[in-house]
């Protein structure tokens, strides 16, 4: 058995420790019983930003607003690659509209911004959207 991974529960945002060479197979949390992978990015709050920033899992985080065009025609892309990067990367959005307390902490000037956290740690960000090959090469050069 190799060492627990913590991973945040997407539904309760509790944390879960998974075996490592288990990560592929998913898993269910120990909380609410929900499956801790479900290739969509998960949506974060104020409340729950810090549980899955946090985590072990890297986590990619797409920072938009509804009114914002760009923002629009990336989000299915970013939809997929959350079904090409998950169990490696968690992926999420938030909001900056609602969340505007997390747009200035993280000194959000222009939308779409991607953000890859590790442990809590900004690690890289790009502004502007991607096309899904891009995106997903982008997120795999920093957590090998």
């Amino acid at each position: 058995m190799t060492n627990p991974v913590v991973v945040t529960c997407p539904h309760c945002h509790s944390k879960n420790r998974v075996p490592a060479d288990k990560l592929a197979a998913g898993g269910k949390c120990g909380r609410c019983k929900g499956d801790l992978f479900d290739r969509h990015p998960v949506v974060l709050t104020g409340q729950n930003f810090d549980s899955h920033a946090q985590a072990d899992l890297p986590l990619l985080v797409d920072f938009w607003a509804p009114w914002c065009g760009p923002c629009k025609q990336f989000a299915p892309v970013f939809e997929q690659a959350a079904g090409v990067l998950e169990p490696q990367v968690r992926l999420a959005k938030i909001n900056t509209e609602s969340e505007q307390s997390l747009a200035q902490r993280f000194a959000i000037r222009s939308i779409p911004t991607l953000i890859l956290f590790r442990n809590g740690k900004e690690v890289d960000r790009m502004s502007g959207a991607l096309p899904g090959n891009a995106l997903v090469q982008w997120v795999q050069q920093h957590i090998r």
